[in-house]
């Protein structure tokens, strides 16, 4: 019984994964219903599963419960939006200051990968792969920074960043004309924490300005086109 209860907890975290995964590449767009039978049958699980791993991402704030309609990507607000946007404009300044401080030299090599992946992205034309890459980017300063409690939130607030880019964002030119991540990097490079510090504040206050904050409607995408991309 046991082994079984682990088994099944595996395979609603491997399915959350894996719809989490849609989300943030915008395969599933925001307000996308998810039907436990349709989820199931793509990933060939049962539903009781498939429940698991929407309770695991509503509390994340990636998808909605909604009582007698059942899960849907969560779709937030304007107002919400920008709370999102100003909550990480309070946090990642001051943890860009610690990454700068403690940023030993491998630090900086796998963040440089990382800002290469991003551009080869941007270069192919795969605007979803370069924003997951750009949030990756994101969190992977808070674990350089070494604390875990502030960490843990802009987690959650960089997912939850993924719906609001793909509702509100009106600049997606704005990621190629934009070489944040690299002065980012430089200050890191150099252990400048006031350099680092300013440059994360102004990064994200660029990016809140880059959302049209009116109410919008994404267009409907089946589930199973979405999931079997």
């Amino acid at each position: 019984m046991q082994t079984d209860r682990k088994l099944s907890a595996a395979g609603s975290a491997r399915i959350a994964a894996r719809l989490a995964d849609a989300i943030h590449e915008h395969r599933l767009k925001p307000g996308m219903k998810l039907s436990e039978d349709e989820v199931g049958s793509i990933y060939g699980v049962s539903r009781t599963v498939v429940r698991a791993a929407l309770q695991q991402l509503a509390h994340v704030h990636l998808v909605s419960l909604k009582r007698n309609r059942g899960a849907f990507v969560a779709q937030p607000g304007p107002r919400e939006a920008r709370e999102v946007f100003e909550a990480r404009a309070l946090l990642e300044p001051r943890l860009a200051r610690y990454a700068a401080e403690r940023a030993t030299a491998e630090d900086v090599a796998m963040l440089k990968t990382h800002i290469e992946a991003e551009h080869a992205a941007l270069a192919d034309g795969d605007s979803s792969r370069a924003l997951q890459l750009s949030g990756h980017f994101h969190i992977e300063i808070a674990r350089i920074a070494d604390h875990a409690t502030i960490a843990e939130f802009v987690a959650q607030l960089v997912s939850r960043s993924s719906l609001i880019i793909a509702l509100y964002w009106q600049r997606r030119a704005a990621l190629c004309e934009s070489h944040a991540h690299d002065a980012l990097l430089r200050a890191l490079a150099d252990q400048d924490a006031p350099q680092a510090e300013a440059l994360m504040k102004s990064h994200l206050l660029d990016l809140l300005s880059s959302l049209d904050l009116r109410e919008q409607v994404a267009p409907p995408l089946s589930l199973a086109e979405a999931l079997q991309t």
